[in-house]
């Protein structure tokens, strides 16, 4: 444990002296000079491709703090490598608050690890911002007014793909591959609900570990029931191959692919853009690699070109993180010089039609109800880029039920 207990990113913790700053509020955590902020990411292990979130939000605050910090503070960003295990996370969270003095924990990685340490930041009061987990449970501020998620929730991502496979594929045979953790059977049962009395058009899903190494099996199987609609929940490598692997087998089902297995570089090309052309998506982020945004892609670049530990130029996890920290900036910036805990959660409560820059066109931010993202888009890859289906969708209009 303890060479995890320092795994801080480097460069990130670097301070500028600054003039007295007249101050009226603060706790822990924030000084005339810095603002700390705790977090926790897989930097290793078998969701380490999910680390690029947290190495695009320490570039981000590099960015902030060299032009100036938010309100005179530089940002002092902590992020520890809990290896995506709750035990971990609970260990590492005690101390970012309890000896690092973080004033909040800011977009950590993962549902367990989250929900690990949830009673304790609330008990304790401590913000947990902007949670990286699309779990329903980081949208309760009746039993958790500390805690507020960030994405779309999975099972509403999952009822969103039911209704478009009812739309346009009526009556077709479905099939599921879904990766065997709470992300996977949250976005499958919003998949199961969505169809309601037609769930029964499921001819057959299976549920895999992350490293299966028997991916292509799983494909044999799933093509033998003769089903047109293949929905895949799990994460971008394994999406690659699953696609490239149907091809392969001769067999070109429409492919629905969640939104963090989506990304045109690590994704789409990996298993061949002939492979990957008609490809459903329902995302709320841009995709660095399409050449529809061309332009933002200009300001994107710059950035990682300067601040490159935040690792592949064309990632969507580190898009994720870029936008995720955007936003956590103007929470803090909402603050002024009232840096209690207690306006920390007040500010990230009252964002209301906030539009970071990766967000897509019509999709904005508003936390009323403590899930600050609640819109998403369809989208289909045409072979080289995304091309929108319909409007922005709003997650409320797919009838949220209770666990």
């Amino acid at each position: 444990m303890a060479t995890l207990f320092r795994t801080v990113l480097a460069g990130v913790v670097a301070l500028v002296s600054l003039g007295a700053i007249t101050q009226q509020v603060r706790d822990q955590g924030a000084t005339d000079t810095e603002i700390r902020i705790g977090n926790l990411m897989p930097y290793s292990g078998t969701l380490e491709i999910f680390g690029q979130i947290g190495k695009a939000e320490a570039a981000y605050f590099d960015m902030i703090n060299e032009r100036g910090g938010i309100n005179g503070r530089k940002v002092r960003f902590m992020s520890y490598d809990d290896l995506s295990d709750a035990s971990n996370a609970m260990d590492l969270t005690r101390i970012l608050v309890e000896t690092d003095n973080v004033l909040l924990m800011f977009g950590s990685f993962g549902t367990p690890d989250n929900l690990a340490v949830r009673k304790y930041l609330n008990e304790r009061q401590v913000p947990q911002l902007f949670v990286a987990s699309g779990d329903q449970d980081f949208g309760e501020p009746s039993a958790f007014p500390w805690t507020m998620g960030w994405q779309p929730s999975y099972r509403e991502e999952g009822r969103i793909y039911a209704n478009y496979i009812q739309a346009f594929y009526p009556g077709k045979k479905i099939v599921a591959l879904w990766e065997n953790d709470q992300f996977g059977r949250e976005l499958f049962k919003g998949l199961v609900q969505g169809l309601g009395d037609v769930a029964h058009n499921i001819r057959v899903d299976i549920a895999y570990d992350v490293d299966d190494q028997h991916l292509d099996g799983h494909i044999s199987i799933l093509k033998q029931s003769g089903a047109e609609v293949f929905v895949f929940a799990g994460v971008p490598e394994n999406a690659a191959k699953v696609i490239r692997a149907a091809a392969d087998h001769g067999w070109r089902p429409v492919f629905v692919v969640n939104q963090m297995a989506s990304s045109i570089e690590t994704v789409l090309k990996p298993a061949g853009t002939e492979n990957a052309t008609g490809v459903i998506t329902a995302a709320f982020l841009k995709d660095a690699s399409d050449p529809a945004w061309r332009e933002d892609q200009g300001a994107w670049h710059s950035f990682l070109d300067k601040y490159t530990k935040a690792g592949g130029k064309d990632d969507a996890a580190a898009v994720y993180g870029y936008a995720a920290a955007e936003t956590m900036v103007q929470v803090l910036r909402q603050c002024g010089n009232d840096l209690s805990r207690e306006n920390v959660m007040k500010q990230a409560a009252a964002l209301r039609d906030y539009q970071a820059s990766a967000l897509l066109p019509g999709i904005k931010i508003n936390t009323d109800h403590f899930r600050p993202v609640e819109q998403l888009r369809l989208l289909q890859f045409d072979g080289r880029s995304w091309q929108p289906i319909g409007d922005v969708l709003d997650t409320a209009f797919t009838g949220s039920s209770g666990k």
